[in-house]
C-alpha cells in the first residue's frame, strides 16, 4: 500500500465523520479542509436563494477562502477527498482546496455524502484545479455506518 491521506470538508459533520472511518481503516492520514469563515445552519440553507451556500454554488468560479492554505503533499501517492454533494457537485471550497496545492503526479479518490444524489459530473468539474498529470477518480458515496473491513477492502483496491 502507498502512503495516503483523508482529505476533506464537512459542513454539518457527515462527511467528517465518514472521512474518519475511512482514515483508520485505510491506516491513512487525516486532513480537514476547513474555511476561514465557519458555515452556520442559516450559511447552508439550500431553500434561501441568498443564503452562503446556494451564492456560492451558483457561481462555480466562487472560491471560498480557506482558514489553512497550501496542504503538505509532498509525502502522499493517493488522496482521498471527501465532501457533501451539493447542488450535484462537490462545494466550490473543494475547488479552492485543489487549486492551492501542488497534485502534480498524485491520485484523488473522492468520496462524498449525499442526501439523495450521486457523483454527477463532479469529477469533470474538479479536473480543472489541478495539474493536467493528477488521476482523479470517482470513488464511493459513504453515506451511513459503514464498516471497518468493508472501507479497508475499497482503500486497499484504489492504493
Amino acid at each position: 500500500m502507498s502512503k495516503a491521506l483523508v482529505a476533506y470538508f464537512s459542513a454539518s459533520g457527515t462527511t467528517a465523520r465518514a472521512a474518519k472511518e475511512l482514515a483508520e481503516a485505510a491506516g491513512a492520514d487525516l486532513y480537514e479542509i476547513r474555511p476561514a469563515v465557519p458555515y452556520t445552519k442559516a450559511d447552508l440553507n439550500w431553500m434561501d436563494k441568498k443564503s452562503r451556500s446556494s451564492v456560492e454554488m451558483s457561481n462555480r468560479s466562487s472560491r471560498p477562502t480557506l482558514a489553512e492554505q497550501g496542504a503538505d503533499l509532498a509525502a502522499y501517492d493517493t488522496i482521498f477527498l471527501g465532501f457533501p454533494i451539493w447542488w450535484g457537485v462537490a462545494p466550490t471550497i473543494v475547488n479552492t482546496f485543489l487549486e492551492s496545492c501542488d497534485f502534480s503526479g498524485k491520485k484523488i479518490v473522492l468520496f462524498a455524502t449525499s442526501g439523495g444524489s450521486g457523483f454527477g459530473r463532479t469529477a469533470a468539474e474538479l479536473k480543472p484545479s489541478v495539474a493536467a498529470d493528477t488521476v482523479i477518480a470517482e470513488g464511493k458515496l459513504l453515506n451511513g455506518r459503514q464498516t471497518a473491513a468493508g472501507l479497508k477492502a475499497w482503500a486497499e483496491t484504489v492504493l
